[in-house]
Formats: C-alpha cells, sequence, structure tokens
C-alpha cells in the first residue's frame, strides 16, 4: 500500500497498458485508502465504489492494442463535488442539493474515462465553492494532510487533500479566484489554473461565470500536464470553449532556453510572511543561476484585485445561484403559506452563511442605482488589468510570486473574520481576473514544515511553458 501512495500516474497508466499491473487492483488500492484515510480527513462527501469497480474491470479486459492507446489506463482520479457525474450525488458541499442526482457528465469526465481513468469519488468543498479553508462546506472542514489542525485551503480542499495524502496520483477541483493554486500550496502539490476556456466548463456548477475553471492538481509536473493535457480541448457544449491546437504538454517538458522572468513588486508588499518571502527568493536564486534573467515589473493595479473580484464574483454568484429555490433542484421546505414563503424557506435553510453573504452582497452590487458604482465600474478595472498583464508579457516569459501570502493557517483562525480569509486570494485573483494560466509549485517548506507553494503565471495558453518551469524546478524524480 505504501508503493501505491507514491507511485505517479504516469507509471499506474504505464503499468496498465503494459500488462504489469491490474487497474482493479489500484482502483481497490485507491477505495480502501478513501474509505479509511480520506474519512478520516473528511475529504469524501461520496464514494463511486460500484461504478470505479466497473470501469477498471473494463479496462483489464480490453485488448492491449485498446489500452495502449488510453493516457490515463487505470489511473484512479477524484471529482469536486461541483462537477456532474452521472448515477451518484452532486453536493456542492451545500445542503440545498440534498438528493440530487445529475442526469449527465460533464465534458471532463466524458474525457476522463474515454481516456482510461477511474472516477472513485466526489470530494468535500465550500459551499458552491466560496472560501479558501474549505470550512463553508454543509458537511464540515477538510482537513490538511501535512498537519491536521490546518485547513488544505479552499474551495477544492478535497481535492486538494486526497492527492496529497496519496489516495490518488490525480484529482480534479475548480478554480475561481485561487481554489486550485491555493490549497495546492497548503497541501504541498502542484495546482495550475488554466486560461480562460481551454478547458470545459459544461457540467460545472457555476459560481462566477466569467472566472470559473475545472482545474488539475497532481504531484508531479508531469502528472499534471498528462491529466491537463486530456481534459483541455474546444467544446461545442460550453460557448466560452476556445479552440486551440493543445500539444501533447508531457512530453515537451524540458526547458531548453532561458527565460526572462519578471517579479511583481506590489506582490511583495506588507503582509507577506517571512518564510513565504525566503522561498521566493530562493526560487529566484535558483532560477538567476541556471541562467534565467530576473528583474521587478510592476502590476499598479494589484491592489485593487480583491475588492474588484468579490464584486464581480459576489454579483455572477447572485445571479447563478438564483436557480436554487426549491422548485428544480435539491431540499424543498414545504410551506402552505405561499410560492414565495417556499423560496425563501428552503434559501434560508438551504443555504450557508457564506453563500447567503454573497448573494447578498453581488444583489446590492446589481440593484438599480448601484450597478454603475459597483459591478460596472469593476468589469472595467478588471480590463485593465487584463491590459496590464498584456504589456508586461512584452519584457518578460513569466511572471514569479508567492502563491499564498502565508502557508496553512489553523482551522478555525479565520472563519469569523471574512475579509482576512478574503485576503487569502490578493496573489492569485489577479491572474483569474485577467484570465491567463498560472501553475503552483511546490518549493521547499516553512519553519514548522508547512509546505510553501510559488506561483508562475504565463501570457494566455502559455500552459507549456508553465509545465516547463515547474518541472525545472521541481525536477522528476
Amino acid at each position: 500500500m505504501s508503493d501505491y501512495k507514491t507511485i505517479s500516474a504516469t507509471q499506474i497508466a504505464d503499468d496498465v497498458r503494459e500488462g504489469r499491473g491490474s487497474a482493479v487492483d489500484f482502483t481497490s488500492k485507491a477505495l480502501k485508502l478513501a474509505a479509511t484515510e480520506g474519512r478520516e480527513l473528511n475529504a469524501f462527501i461520496t464514494l463511486c465504489e460500484e461504478k470505479a469497480l466497473r470501469q477498471a474491470a473494463a479496462i483489464d479486459q480490453m485488448s492491449p492494442e485498446l489500452r495502449a492507446k488510453l493516457p490515463l489506463a487505470g489511473v484512479p482520479i477524484a471529482l469536486k463535488d461541483n462537477i456532474s457525474y452521472t448515477d451518484y450525488p452532486m453536493t456542492c458541499g451545500s445542503h440545498i442539493l440534498d438528493g440530487y442526482i445529475p442526469p449527465f457528465d460533464a465534458t471532463v469526465v466524458t474525457r476522463l474515462i474515454e481516456a482510461g481513468a477511474v472516477i472513485i469519488g466526489k470530494t468535500n468543498m465550500d459551499e458552491f465553492a466560496m472560501g479558501s479553508s474549505n470550512e463553508n462546506s454543509y458537511f464540515g472542514p477538510v482537513k490538511n494532510p501535512v498537519d491536521r489542525s490546518r485547513a488544505p485551503g479552499g474551495s477544492s480542499g478535497g481535492s486538494a487533500a486526497v492527492v496529497a495524502q496519496g489516495i490518488v496520483p490525480l484529482s480534479l477541483g475548480s478554480e475561481t479566484g485561487g481554489s486550485v493554486r491555493q490549497p495546492a500550496a497548503f497541501c504541498g502539490l502542484f495546482g495550475l489554473k488554466p486560461t480562460y476556456g481551454a478547458v470545459s466548463r459544461f457540467g460545472l456548477t457555476a459560481f462566477a461565470s466569467s472566472t470559473d475553471q475545472i482545474s488539475p492538481f497532481a504531484r508531479s509536473a508531469e502528472d499534471l500536464a498528462l491529466l491537463y493535457r486530456v481534459v483541455a480541448g474546444w467544446d461545442e457544449n460550453d460557448s466560452t470553449s476556445v479552440a486551440y491546437d493543445h500539444p501533447d504538454y508531457a512530453s515537451v517538458l524540458e526547458l531548453d532556453r532561458k527565460l526572462k522572468i519578471g517579479l511583481p513588486k506590489e506582490y511583495f508588499a506588507e503582509g507577506i510572511d517571512a518564510d513565504v518571502a525566503a522561498t521566493i527568493d530562493r526560487a529566484r536564486q535558483a532560477l538567476e543561476s541556471a541562467g534565467h534573467t530576473i528583474s521587478d515589473v510592476s502590476l499598479p493595479l494589484t491592489n485593487k484585485a480583491i475588492p474588484t473580484y468579490y464584486v464581480i464574483a459576489s454579483a455572477e454568484a447572485s445571479a447563478n445561484l438564483a436557480r436554487f429555490d426549491g422548485v428544480r433542484y435539491g431540499l424543498r421546505e414545504s410551506n402552505d403559506r405561499s410560492l414565495e414563503a417556499m423560496y425563501s424557506d428552503t434559501r434560508e435553510s438551504g443555504f450557508g452563511p457564506e453563500v447567503k453573504r454573497r448573494i447578498m452582497l453581488g444583489t446590492y452590487a446589481l440593484s438599480s442605482g448601484y450597478y454603475d458604482a459597483y459591478y460596472n465600474k469593476a468589469s472595467q478595472v478588471r480590463e485593465l488589468m487584463r491590459q496590464e498583464f498584456e504589456q508586461s508579457f512584452k519584457s518578460v516569459d513569466l511572471l514569479l510570486s508567492p502563491t499564498s501570502p502565508t502557508p496553512a493557517f489553523k482551522l478555525g483562525e479565520k472563519i469569523d473574520d471574512p475579509l482576512a480569509m478574503y485576503l487569502s486570494d490578493v496573489y492569485t485573483a489577479p491572474a483569474s481576473l485577467a484570465g491567463v494560466p498560472a501553475i503552483s509549485i511546490p518549493y521547499g517548506e516553512s519553519s514548522d514544515g508547512l509546505p510553501i507553494g510559488v506561483q508562475c503565471i504565463a501570457a494566455s495558453f502559455g500552459e507549456s511553458l508553465l509545465f516547463q518551469i515547474a518541472n525545472h524546478l521541481v525536477p522528476r524524480a
């Protein structure tokens, strides 16, 4: 079992394709760990045991010729519980979706199954992906595998925890303002936020549609690249999907040129943890020693990212979550007084405090007389921010920064201070608003042994360069 917990997705797929290993065996090991260690971490909401074993058995029974065509043959994988998967509940971490079972697969799920991956379960998350610590889940908080007194990050904390614990080598989360990169940093993983439109959102429950992204976790740059290539690509079911000729990212991981790398000075302001700052400095020195050029750049609108993000995200959440009213999905609180009272009682009972807070903020920002002052103004700032990034990539290939201002904080430390929690996204929100790709790379530890991640940001569709720099900083074993 210890060997399974450290084996890479690439090795599992090679073993299954070449007949050295069994998909059923790997799946059984993952399910056993999910039911024991996953339960201890509170990382799963649903296990898909019956279907997973059927999928694995079907792979083992394929001809060698067919198995050879599966890039993820027999690889166990977990999905964040806001991604649609038929036959099993999708809760989005909320009481309001009690009893809801999706009638269709998300596009990424279809692509995973076609590639030979085996989906073993749905992971715990902040309710409707709203949070930075995974403490907003109706099902309770997820524990960080590195230190169980600490948060795993959010909102994709469950998907991060199951990879960090070795239950599965790969998982999918979702990003809106940092919900994969920040948990990756807290749990010592690689986490990618793709270019907006590179991965289909069809089957992802919407939070903030203009920044939502399905995003992968892995323990190596190679595995991350392998998973990303499977799920990326144009989808006719998603109007925001972009047609792009994605390469085989895992086969071009070697960095064959010297880069110009920018350090955004605004990302190193007051509030950054000393260990995080020291880690970024070590990464800078390593890159300079390897012959890359490091220079300071300026992104003056960085300090507007958090208010801009929370106005836009809350406004879009207010519109998207209007569909959860007790009529069409999940929970319904019976009320004989009126239809309006049934709506109100269902939403009052079904939504948690953070979701209610953001719905109220978003509704206010979109209300008559305030739209221009808040949502419209935030949209204008967002466009200027996008232009800032575009301009910076005329002089540098990549931007290097912290992923999070601190290592993983204690569970309960920030739950009663929403503003402090929101500031956890200060380094991740800008790339989300601009729609450019960014990666969190595990790079050392704090003085008390907590993982620290460094972030690299590239121009649109610069994922190949992000995988290369990640592999360059943390080479394959």
